[in-house]
């Protein structure tokens, strides 16, 4: 017998007949000798219902009383259908966050969970009832019980947190589409159904758009090593697993703000090759790229830094033993780069660094969480360690440093997020992104096999061997909700990057991308550097102000704001050793004239920002250019 949760999200009950229908699927599955708990949604558009209602009373209500309101469309659904489920003679009992001793932080409208007391939850489970828990809420550990809810995705977290304190064997996520798609349905209708995927890919795509699982249930998962599966709500198809490596045995107290980085990790074997002041065009990248990957040159990191008038900066890193290869191609391709009428002008000047060095910290529960990348900074700030580049994803910040002070920024970063020596792969090679390199953390190829207790249940997935390799690319999103903040004249100085970012921590203000020019001007006697972050468009204007505000004293220049784009990332933790997959991504953009404004990689991503009118046009045509369509076309229900 498996215990099992299950999650059902507001378009599976946004009707009698859909919750009738959930009913049927769970008693069946009660039937086949399973212990069950149900957290469902509000019905279908509830929530947009009630946010309304509460526009119409004021304009900015108090967040509160709006986690007050928003909370009863959770209770509507468990209601109604542990209804149904005795009227089919299963025992069923309703419970609210609360009653179900779901314990948050105090914080309304985005409440983390800190733990779950799970006494009276197993009670019922044992006296056989199936238990129906209203997703989204929970309750404040302050003593005065208030009702808080977990924000956008938040059904999704606690099914998967419910699942983690009560160790099932697994956690059943049903959606409106068959499983997880390798890009949004709405927008290539040909999107192809996935098998399985890695809890690190997955956090990639969840961040980047992909509304199938929220962030921060797939952190969860990572964390405490929950197998999950999305599925339909509507067939009875198999749907994606989503995997996980064996967890380290964390506590279950402080569930979602323990720790937040598992692992500083570093990388003495890097150089640095850069190529400034090349065209603004559309086909550079695809072109220097195309030939690196030719040539056989595996790259880890990868930036396009904001472009100056008409050109951009492209870097890459590369390990030292292929340095020489790798500066013999960008000198063999800079020439064609340049204006033929100007041959012999500075631009595409080919730039040499040695004795450089990667340090990263990584763990899942960075997510959402903009202190943590302004912490990395201060703390080499502290430590008097410059940084040279940056690339982040959601679950890795990695900064390159001169080598010589790779030793003292580890130690500082080991201390400042109080991570024991023998707790990371310390100096392992975690080659890159950039379909680019390899992916360090995040392979197919380590994860256990999951072994289900109830044979007699549609669950069993015997795809999830170890024998399989992974294809370069599992998915493509696109984000359309995001704004890009350049800052001109930077000082570029130990400390510049963890005042700038942790002034925006300090407004709760979530950054993305991070590029920094490779161009370092002399103002003055200052040496200065541009450098550009995305954020989420709502937050561009407030960061605009803000940081307009505090330039004069900082001592930078202008804060360009631009909302006009897109951001285009293809993900995957297959792209180890390929070289050629980022070159790929390019020539896609490039054969549709489509421009790119900024790049940066991790171990199993690659993002460019472009033009927003080009977003769906960049997404359709990288989608095709990986071959990642399936034969039929999916339907997502109204």
């Amino acid at each position: 017998m498996a215990l099992i949760v299950q999650k059902y999200g507001g378009t599976s009950v946004g009707s009698v007949e859909r919750i009738q229908a959930v009913a049927q699927r769970v008693y069946k599955t009660v039937q086949a000798g399973n212990s069950l708990v149900v957290v469902v949604s509000a019905m279908g558009k509830t929530t947009d219902g009630l946010v309304k209602l509460a526009n119409e009373i004021s304009p900015n209500p108090n967040r509160r009383e709006m986690d007050m309101l928003l909370s009863t469309g959770e209770q509507v659904t468990i209601a109604l259908l542990s209804m149904a489920l005795q009227e089919l003679g299963q025992p069923a009992i309703s419970m609210t966050g609360a009653q179900v001793g779901i314990v948050t932080e105090a914080e309304h409208s985005r409440a983390r969970i800190l733990h779950i007391d799970t006494t009276r939850l197993c009670r019922h489970i044992n006296a056989g009832k199936v238990v129906v828990v209203a997703g989204f809420q929970g309750t404040s550990s302050a003593g005065e019980m208030e009702i808080t809810t977990l924000g956008r995705g938040g059904s999704d977290t606690s099914a998967v947190a419910i699942a983690a304190a009560l160790r099932a064997n697994f956690c059943e996520i049903y959606t409106d589409v068959p499983g997880i798609l390798t890009t949004d349905p709405r927008l290539v209708a040909e999107a192809q159904l996935m098998d399985d995927i890695t809890c690190d890919e997955m956090l990639e795509l969840a961040s980047l758009g992909a509304k199938v699982l929220h962030p921060r249930a797939v952190e969860i998962a990572r964390n405490y090593g929950v197998p999950l599966v999305v599925r339909s709500s509507w067939t009875d198809q198999p749907g994606t697993w989503v995997t996980s490596a064996k967890p380290q045995g964390r506590s279950l107290i402080n569930l979602e703000i323990a720790r937040p980085v598992d692992a500083v990790e570093f990388d003495t074997d890097q150089a640095k090759v850069a190529l400034l002041r090349v065209p603004d065009k559309p086909g550079v990248a695809a072109r220097l790229f195309g030939e690196i990957s030719r040539q056989k040159v595996d790259v880890d990191l990868i930036i396009q830094s904001i472009h100056e008038g008409n050109s951009n900066d492209i870097a890459f890193t590369v390990t030292t033993p292929i340095l020489k290869r790798a500066e013999a191609v960008a000198a063999a391709i800079a020439p064609a780069l340049r204006n033929p009428s100007n041959p012999k002008s500075d631009e595409a000047e080919v730039m040499l660094e040695h004795n450089i060095a990667k340090v990263s910290i990584a763990g899942a529960g960075m997510i959402g969480r903009p202190g943590v990348a302004a912490k990395m900074f201060a703390t080499l700030a502290e430590a008097g360690v410059n940084i040279q580049m940056i690339s982040t994803s959601e679950v890795k910040v990695s900064c390159v440093v001169a080598a010589a002070e790779c030793d003292r920024a580890v130690l500082a970063l080991r201390t400042a997020f109080e991570i024991e020596a023998g707790e990371q792969g310390a100096g392992s090679r975690e080659q890159g992104a950039g379909g680019a390199g390899e992916a360090g953390e995040a392979g197919g190829a380590g994860e256990d096999k999951l072994i289900l207790l109830s044979p007699s249940l549609p669950t069993q997935h015997s795809a999830l061997s170890t024998q399989h390799s992974p294809p370069p690319v599992r998915g493509v999103a696109l984000d359309l909700n995001q704004a890009r903040l350049a800052i001109r004249q930077l000082p570029d100085r130990p400390g510049m990057a963890a005042k700038l970012f942790g002034l925006l921590a300090q407004h709760n203000i979530s950054v993305d991308m991070i590029i920094q020019s490779q161009r370092c001007r002399v103002i003055d006697g200052v040496p200065r550097r541009d450098i550009a972050f995305t954020v989420s468009r709502i937050d561009g204007e407030n960061a605009k102000k803000m940081l307009t505000q505090v330039a004069a004293e900082l001592g930078w220049g202008e804060v360009v704001l631009d909302s006009a784009i897109a951001k285009v990332s293809i993900v995957g933790s297959g792209m180890v050793g390929q070289p050629g997959v980022a070159a790929k991504m390019f020539e896609a953009l490039a054969q549709h004239q489509i421009n790119i404004q900024m790049i940066a990689t991790s171990e199993i991503k690659i993002s460019c920002v472009v033009a927003q009118e080009q977003g769906v046009k960049a997404l359709q045509a990288i989608h095709a250019a990986f071959g990642l369509a399936g034969s039929e076309k999916v339907v997502v229900p109204a």
